[in-house]
């Protein structure tokens, strides 16, 4: 494990805590405090599942597999649950092989969510990670409503290095997706990242505007790998997941960046939305620096949600 993915790892853990005692102390108390595997422990283990923010959804997955594992290998006692319950989560939070295709190949990112989610921010971080990898960059500023929105933008291009097209106020987001389009594909750019609005309570005017994008990237720019990635605040937890429902019915949501996870007691979240939605969370944040947001890895989530010391999980 690299230093910066060591460091990340501690920050995610020491980030997870008030999670942790919101749903570890509760699962752990059920494994030590019944003597016998019955419908009363199961029952027991969802609430507590549940009330942390996982989500019925995954929950009654998560508890469904459980039972079955119990019964193929004859399991007797509760403590011996945990192991299988953790395996579960880890199974349920899986990326899947082709999650970040686009790194490598021509890709049209865009990034959408509500304001005060932290999306700017994750637009910059993710444009800092991609030129580091060799990646030729571009960014778009088309979140042309918010006031400083650009300015904002811009200073993140300006730390990662890379150009940014756009982010005078009020200009049309569409034409500013169209200039994009064209300096990506006369800079031969190998991302293009998309800054855009984020107004919910106005969502038909999102919708079209979202509409109008996706139409000049496929007209413009066809044959690119696209991503719609939704940026959800982790410290919100059922909200996010009313959020991410509310963007998925205007794009299709290929992933999810979830910001703000140091100090949230509602880190399970992050099991609820993958299951609720079907979408994977791709990337995690855990500070201000570009170093804070990485990708994610079930693995290391879990173990850090459980406190499983990180020598176990390379």
């Amino acid at each position: 494990m690299s230093e910066e993915k060591k460091g990340f790892f501690a920050r995610l853990k020491s980030g997870l805590q008030k999670t942790r005692d919101n749903i570890v102390r509760g699962i752990d108390s059920v494994f030590s405090g019944f003597s016998a595997i019955d419908e009363d422990f199961y029952e027991e283990l969802e609430e507590i599942l549940i009330m942390g923010d996982i989500g019925v959804n995954a929950t009654m997955q998560i508890v469904e597999r459980l039972k079955t594992q119990v019964k193929e290998q004859h399991i007797k006692e509760p403590s011996e649950c945990k192991k299988l319950l953790i395996e579960s989560i880890k199974e349920q939070m899986q990326v899947g092989e082709t999650a970040y295709d686009f790194e490598k190949e021509q890709s049209v990112i865009m990034v959408i969510g509500v304001n005060g989610v932290g999306k700017t921010t994750s637009v910059g971080k993710l444009a800092g990670k991609l030129k580091d990898n060799g990646r030729r960059v571009l960014i778009a500023a088309a979140d042309t409503f918010r006031a400083a929105a650009g300015e904002q933008l811009r200073e993140w291009a300006d730390r990662a290095g890379v150009d940014m097209i756009g982010g005078s106020e009020g200009s049309d987001p569409a034409s500013v997706v169209f200039d994009a389009v064209s300096a990506a594909k006369a800079r031969r750019a190998d991302v293009l990242l998309i800054d855009t609005a984020g107004r919910l309570h106005n969502k038909k005017n999102l919708m079209e505007e979202l509409k109008k994008m996706n139409r000049i990237i496929d007209r413009e720019y066809p044959n690119t790998h696209r991503e719609n990635l939704i940026v959800l605040d982790g410290t919100t937890g059922q909200n996010a997941l009313a959020q991410a429902r509310e963007f998925g019915s205007v794009a299709e949501l290929t992933g999810i960046i979830l910001t703000k996870m140091d100090g949230t007691a509602k880190g399970g979240i992050a099991v609820a939305i993958q299951s609720e939605l079907n979408v994977p969370v791709k990337y995690i944040g855990v500070g201000e620096t570009i170093e804070d947001l990485q990708k994610f890895n079930a693995e290391e989530f879990v173990n850090a949600l459980f406190d499983i010391p990180e020598s176990v999980s390379e």
